[in-house]
């Protein structure tokens, strides 16, 4: 009988997450590196580069890679012959964790699950509750394998019941194009196959806790049919040409992992789960002899790589910018913008769009006229910092208000990451505004860009209250001109058609 303190599952539990916060693991940075290095998109290049640089600071730092902290999934395997040491139950022990985790005073990290889930959505502060999964297994060991997701990612899971004659292949190359640039490519592609619908998304979503390895499994061929087929989307998704943050380019994914599990006669249920370029995850095992003891990787572990920000780029003051300025912005083109902006993301678009309707003017220090609106939820601020990780959000989410905004307020720009819907676009072009695209993946480099921070409205809303952000050369590209060219269209496009693998006009 091996006996296992409450102590040590949240200790552990707390530091898992705090490593996992600011240090990639090992086998994505030697991907990503490798990506990088084979990359021939320049706009594609530039973006993992930027999370590159950044991962690294974040590893030096101590501080988050990216703004959105993640949703906690634990997968516990709790051996038959473990005694608890604990009044409380397992999800109360792994929800302690994750309040100290995320209330940390040295690295404090983004609060972001709200309860309830429809209605008031309000925050519940400390991240829990997390999403545990438990199961029973012989032995005297407690094996726990956790991961913080982001919402960016999670977002574009997908599930499906095909027939069995159906194509897995065709499938995934259908989807993968549908699920846009909101997840952060290059990532990873998790697949669960077979089971009932629950079971298959179960299995896609422990895909992604396992070692990138896709170039040894090149290297040494396949051994069975679930490698074969690994092999086959990893070359078949990448020659969709998105690439990194959907910019157009070589590489989008760094692996497709595959786990499969009987199923009923009638059915093939299959789940697709994306992992973001903010992979973080981790596993341990307890065996009554104390908390986890984590090594940190070493810094020789990061590529040397040199980005310059300054470099063949544009620099913007936005406090004197006009309209008639951005009608000459072209998609793909760097800028550095300084000056003075807004943030705002989904319960704050909300609220301007209620007001609005009432007719009922906005908050004061809420003008928008010929402004720009970040999207964003920052990192709480720790020691000196001016505010913490602040990368962009998902920029769809607020494609249902920005036709509203950009036709009564006077905004006439928009940052985000990711690609903008057909309404938004078409808004865009309309108003003669622009949207800009940040790195995903790059929270604290462009938090460094940050000079100053000052709430403006909707204080109870949290990380998604209404600040102004004063910035100096913060690094963004064009993704939808004034004339409403996408670069998350024309990108991938092109890319597709000089890998010259898949036909172009798969979507």
């Amino acid at each position: 009988m091996t006996i296992i303190r409450e102590t040590d599952l949240v200790q552990s539990i707390a530091d898992a997450l705090q490593f996992i916060s600011y240090y990639h693991p090992r086998d994505y940075i030697r991907a990503l590196a490798t990506a990088y290095q084979m990359e021939e998109s320049p706009s594609a290049k530039d973006a993992m580069a930027q999370i590159l640089v950044n991962s690294r600071m974040c590893a030096e730092g101590h501080r988050p890679i990216c703004q959105d902290t993640g949703m906690v999934v634990v997968f516990l395997k709790i051996g038959m012959n473990v005694r608890w040491e604990s009044t409380r139950g397992i999800q109360a022990m792994v929800d302690e964790g994750v309040r100290r985790a995320y209330t940390h005073p040295d690295n404090v990290l983004r609060a972001s699950m709200v309860s309830p889930p429809i209605g008031a959505r309000n925050n519940t502060g400390d991240n829990t509750p997390a999403v545990v999964h438990v199961e029973l297994v012989p032995g005297g060991r407690v094996e726990v394998r956790l991961a913080a997701k982001g919402g960016g990612s999670e977002n574009k899971s997908r599930f499906a019941v095909l027939n069995p004659s159906d194509s897995l292949v065709d499938w995934v190359l259908n989807t993968v194009p549908a699920m846009g640039a909101g997840w952060c490519p290059p990532g990873m592609l998790g697949i669960g196959v077979g089971g009932s619908s629950e079971k298959a998304m179960l299995l896609a979503k422990e895909a992604l806790l396992e070692p990138i390895d896709i170039h040894e499994l090149k290297a040494r061929g396949p051994s069975d049919p679930i490698e074969e087929l690994r092999l086959e989307l990893f070359k078949k998704v990448n020659a969709l040409g998105i690439g990194a943050q959907g910019l157009g380019g070589l590489t989008t994914v760094l692996d497709v992992k595959i786990r499969t599990y009987p199923t009923h006669a009638a059915s093939l249920p299959v789940a697709l789960i994306p992992n973001c370029a903010a992979t973080r995850h981790l596993e341990f095992t307890l065996d009554g002899s104390g908390p986890v003891e984590l090594t940190p990787p070493s810094l020789d572990d990061w590529p040397p790589i040199t980005w310059d920000a300054a470099a063949g780029a544009r620099r913007v003051h936005l406090d004197t910018l006009t309209r008639r300025e951005i009608v000459s912005w072209r998609p793909g083109e760097r800028l550095l913008l300084c000056g003075k902006l807004l943030t705002g993301r989904d319960a704050a678009h909300k609220r301007i769009a209620d007001l609005l309707d009432r007719g009922e003017p906005l908050p004061s220090g809420v003008d928008l006229t010929n402004r720009f609106i970040y999207y964003v939820g920052p990192v709480e601020p720790v020691r000196d910092e001016v505010v913490g990780p602040a990368g962009p959000t998902t920029a769809t989410r607020m494609d249902g208000f920005t036709e509203q905004l950009l036709d009564h307020t006077g905004l006439i720009g928009m940052i985000g990451k990711a690609e903008r819907g057909p309404a938004a676009i078409a808004a865009i072009k309309q108003h003669r505004a622009v949207y800009l695209m940040a790195v995903g993946g790059a929270a604290y480099l462009v938090a460094k860009a940050i000079k100053s921070s000052r709430l403006v409205a909707f204080e109870d809303l949290g990380m998604e209250a209404m600040r102004e952000f004063e910035v100096e050369d913060m690094p963004v590209t064009v993704a939808v001109d004034s004339r409403g060219e996408s670069i998350h269209q024309t990108g991938p496009a092109k890319w597709r058609g000089r890998i010259g693998q898949i036909p172009v006009e798969v979507a």
